[in-house]
């Protein structure tokens, strides 16, 4: 064999490359920064990657290793820097970038090797260099346009893009013992897993970064797979409890019910006694107010009333001015867990918040529920002080441990996809504002 396979991939293509897979996992990551100063530390980032390999050319083998983790770091520093994540993700997207960039580059330089030399075109020439940029561009644009477009099939969860110290050991092993293995026949050839032919050098190290960056795409969809099966059974849990509290509220208000219609036979009965007047005005204020108590939350529809009824006890008890208007006839076509779900959720999320605020006059919670065309639209408003952080349309929870909170709101987006419908929310003029628009459904 020529002896031209024996020149290795120029230092130049290899920061090019890493530099394009920093790109392709940062595009689908929350930016801390945007516009031209995204650009700026992009173009910086470049400018040093290519600087630092160039000159870390021709140096030792024994500092070979440590020059490629130095450029692991500049990666890992870059990706830290544009995106918005914890540390522990950007190593995550590091490890999966460099293997993606050691299998790009390897496969552009094996496939211009192989042609060059089918052609018997001389290295260094105009022609070797322009081949070498013509395969250059076709291997890397279609290699990350692969990548880019794997990455974007999915929609995964946020919470699974949130890594643990221990999540983050299998991606960098796979990483590094796939770079090893395949760079291994260039730095030692006469081991059991290294080869001294040139054709066999290069198929290694091809094909072992390709397994590599196949077993981090199963990791990750692995991994995704099962936050998403946490996040569903977490919202099943919501929903069961959802009606669980359904029943409980029924059974506490029929109690009510009877109280309050054994106290009209009382009321009956002392009216037919001989009592002083201010008795009796004592009684129709008490006839009043159980004619006010069987009014309220008369919406049409009897599980919104006893979610409602429930509710309002609660934020009577609280000190929370709760108020209601609603056509409950018109959510006859939902289920019953579903009405639990999306109004047990839509109020405890609102309780909760306003529990929080110090001055009671403040505690402001309003829900309506109307149609509006062949639209369902239920709309939930709860005084809200602070400004909130939102990220993927919902709303980044402030409690501790985020990555298993937030399962409320998610419930109910989760109820209304259900039925076709969406969720919106908003967060201005001091008012948490939620809107649920479901199609009616034509019977």
């Amino acid at each position: 064999m020529n002896q031209v396979y024996l020149s290795d991939i120029p230092r130049l293509f290899t920061a090019l490359a890493e530099w394009c897979a920093c790109l392709v996992f940062i595009r689908r990551r929350p930016l801390r920064v945007t516009g031209p100063r995204l650009w700026a530390m992009l173009g910086l980032g470049l400018a040093v990657q290519c600087l630092f390999l160039c000159l870390t050319d021709g140096l030792p083998i024994p500092l070979w290793l440590p020059c490629m983790m130095a450029a692991v770091g500049l990666m890992f520093f870059l990706i830290a820097a544009c995106c918005n994540i914890p540390l522990t993700s950007a190593g995550y997207f590091t490890a999966c970038a460099f293997l993606t960039a050691e299998f790009a580059a390897s496969l552009e330089w094996q496939l211009y090797s192989y042609t060059r030399h089918r052609l018997d075109i001389q290295e260094g020439t105009w022609s070797a260099i322009l081949l070498s940029l013509a395969f250059l561009a076709a291997v890397y644009l279609g290699v990350f346009q692969i990548i880019r477009r794997l990455t974007g099939l999915r929609e995964d969860p946020p919470s699974a893009l949130v890594f643990r110290a221990g999540e983050l050991c299998p991606p960098v092993v796979i990483s590094a013992a796939c770079f090893l293995m395949s760079n291994l026949s260039f730095v030692y050839s006469n081991t059991p897993f290294s080869s001294s032919a040139i054709e066999s050098i290069y198929n290694i190290r091809t094909l072992m970064d390709l397994a590599g960056v196949a077993m981090l795409y199963a990791y990750h969809v692995q991994r995704c797979e099962l936050y998403m099966q946490r996040e569903l059974d977490a919202i099943q849990n919501i929903l069961q409890n959802q009606y669980i509290q359904y029943k409980q509220s029924r059974e506490s208000i029929d109690v009510v019910n009877r109280k309050y219609h054994d106290l009209k036979h009382q009321i009956a009965v002392l009216r037919a006694e001989q009592d002083p007047q201010r008795r009796l005005d004592f009684l129709d204020g008490m006839e009043e107010e159980i004619r006010t108590y069987e009014a309220q939350n008369k919406t049409g529809n009897s599980v919104l009333d006893t979610v409602l009824t429930g509710k309002s006890l609660y934020c009577a008890r609280h000190g929370i001015e709760l108020t209601c208007v609603a056509d409950g006839a018109r959510l006859e076509f939902m289920d019953v867990m579903d009405i639990c779900s999306i109004f047990g959720n839509i109020l405890d999320n609102a309780i909760e918040y306003e529990l929080t605020i110090q001055d009671k006059k403040k505690r402001l919670i309003h829900l309506a529920v109307y149609t509006r065309k062949d639209f369902l639209v239920i709309q939930c408003e709860n005084y809200c002080e602070e400004h909130l952080e939102f990220q993927d349309g919902l709303p980044v929870s402030t409690k501790d441990d985020g990555a298993y909170h937030g399962f409320g709101i998610k419930s109910i987006r989760y109820t209304a996809d259900k039925y076709g419908g969406t969720m919106t929310i908003h967060n201005r003029n001091g008012w948490f504002e939620m809107n649920i628009v479901v199609p009616i459904p034509v019977v």
